[in-house]
């Protein structure tokens, strides 16, 4: 006589984490059966596949994914050919892996003095988390990597010490795809007192613009009365 059955473990033979278009096997097995078992799998409460099994070792199914709805549930049914009942297992889905947008590296401000503390962030908006990343200047590491497990910026705080903080900044980000690696746009401060000595050149090219315009405004009637005087 079989065996009493025990719930079949329903797992996978490589990772849960899959690309399109990626061949998958998927594993089931019941601890307490005796064979012969049959294993039939199930997706959304379909019948997928079955399997007759004359020893102990397990079922494997090899799947597919080529789309969303490939990636599950699964579900897998351990029964006897001589009896109707029939036990199930546990549920199992695919995650599919996306690979990153290139990340944008920016800053609240753009301009900074020597002496301040300034913030860079980085985002790439798509993607499948967790995303990793790692901020540079020139060619030189910056910072720890910064593993971001919630779709939201990685962020590092700077202090402005000398001039050569002024430097080219880029961030790159990978996550688990395959050759994943993509890196920002290239992010640069402006040294303050440049914007200052910028704008104080404008002030004073619009003084003296407008004092002129005044001089001049106050010089017509001068310059118009002795002419109409002259005229009589």
């Amino acid at each position: 006589f079989p065996g009493m059955l025990s719930n079949p473990k329903l797992e996978p033979v490589q990772s849960l984490n899959v690309l399109m278009n990626q061949n998958v096997t998927i594993s089931c097995s019941s601890a307490s059966a005796s064979p012969p078992v049959r294993y039939t799998l199930f997706k959304h409460n379909q019948q997928v596949s079955s399997l007759n099994r004359s020893d102990s070792t397990p079922a494997l199914f090899t799947l597919t994914i080529s789309s969303a709805s490939d990636v599950g549930p699964y579900k897998c049914k351990a029964e006897y050919n001589t009896s109707p009942d029939g036990k199930y297992s546990n549920s199992l889905s695919f995650t599919f892996i996306e690979p990153i947008s290139k990340p944008v590296l920016s800053s609240p401000t753009s301009h900074a003095e020597t002496g301040q503390n300034v913030t860079l962030s980085c985002f790439s908006e798509n993607g499948s988390l967790p995303i990793t990343y790692l901020f540079f200047k020139g060619k030189q590491s910056i910072s720890p990597q910064k593993t971001m497990h919630k779709r939201e910026a990685a962020v590092i705080f700077l202090f402005v010490n000398s001039s050569d903080d002024f430097g080219t900044y880029k961030c790159k980000a990978n996550n688990s795809f395959p050759n994943s690696i993509k890196y920002s746009n290239s992010f640069n401060f402006t040294l303050a007192e440049e914007r200052s000595h910028s704008q104080a050149l404008l002030i004073s090219l619009g003084l003296i613009l407008l004092l002129l315009i005044i001089g001049f405004a106050l010089a017509v009637p001068f310059l118009i009365i002795p002419s109409y005087k002259a005229s009589e």
